[in-house]
Formats: C-alpha cells, sequence, structure tokens
C-alpha cells in the first residue's frame, strides 16, 4: 500500500459533500416548486430558512458541518503526504473517518436522531484527533 492511498477516503470526502449538496438543492427546489414559492420570497438566508421545514432543511445543516471537521482532514491528508508520513495505520484512520462521517451524513440528511448523529460525530472526531495526535507526536519525537 503506497502513501497515495491515503487520498481514496480524501475524495470519498468530497464526494460525499457533492452527494449532500445534490440533496440539498433536489429538497429545496422541489420544495420550492411544490409549494408555489416566489423567488422574491427568497432573498435571503433567513427567509428561506423560514419557509423550509426542518426536514428539507436538515442536508443545508449537513453540508455546513462538512465544512468544519472535514476540513482539519483534508489539511491533516495533505500534510502526512507531503511529509512522507502517509503509512498504513494513517490511512486506516483516514477510511474509518470518511466511513463515519458517512454514517453522520446519513443519519444527519434521513432521521437527524440525535443521538445517533452524535455518536457518528464523536466517533469520527475522536479517530480525527488520533490522526492529529499521532502527526504532532511524529514532528516533535
Amino acid at each position: 500500500m503506497g502513501p497515495e492511498q491515503i487520498f481514496m477516503p480524501f475524495i470519498g470526502m468530497l464526494v460525499l459533500t457533492f452527494c449532500v449538496w445534490l440533496l440539498m438543492y433536489r429538497r429545496r427546489i422541489n420544495y420550492i416548486v411544490a409549494n408555489r414559492i416566489r423567488p422574491s420570497q427568497l432573498k435571503t438566508p433567513e427567509q428561506l430558512q423560514s419557509l423550509l421545514p426542518d426536514e428539507v432543511s436538515y442536508p443545508s445543516y449537513n453540508l455546513k458541518n462538512l465544512f468544519e471537521l472535514p476540513v482539519v482532514f483534508y489539511a491533516l491528508v495533505v500534510y502526512l503526504y507531503v511529509t512522507g508520513q502517509a503509512d498504513m495505520i494513517y490511512t486506516v484512520a483516514a477510511w474509518l473517518f470518511f466511513l463515519l462521517r458517512c454514517g453522520h451524513s446519513f443519519v444527519h440528511c434521513t432521521s437527524n436522531h440525535v443521538m445517533t448523529r452524535f455518536r457518528f460525530y464523536a466517533a469520527s472526531s475522536i479517530v480525527l484527533w488520533l490522526m492529529l495526535g499521532r502527526a504532532v507526536l511524529q514532528l516533535v519525537i
């Protein structure tokens, strides 16, 4: 397994973000068309949010979340590759992070069961912080 393999879950995260983005617009546009909402009613994000039910907005909330901790993941993966540290342990951890984030996004965009969503979030966060911790230790030792 070469160090470039760490980019597979990296690309997976990008594809996940794209899929959530598509789902967000599909739900929004379908709701707007079905309820005959005029564009003039959607001038600000606040106006849009006030007109959409939570179920339609779940992908939007998830998309915002995909630009929080995953940004740390992207930066860390690039750092690991550039410094030649992207080994099998990091690659497995990156896959685990990606899969847990997929679970988080699935729950967030569907049932939005808060405790299930939180478990996926917490587990993926722990994986990410362990990856970062290992990278920091390798840097200072």
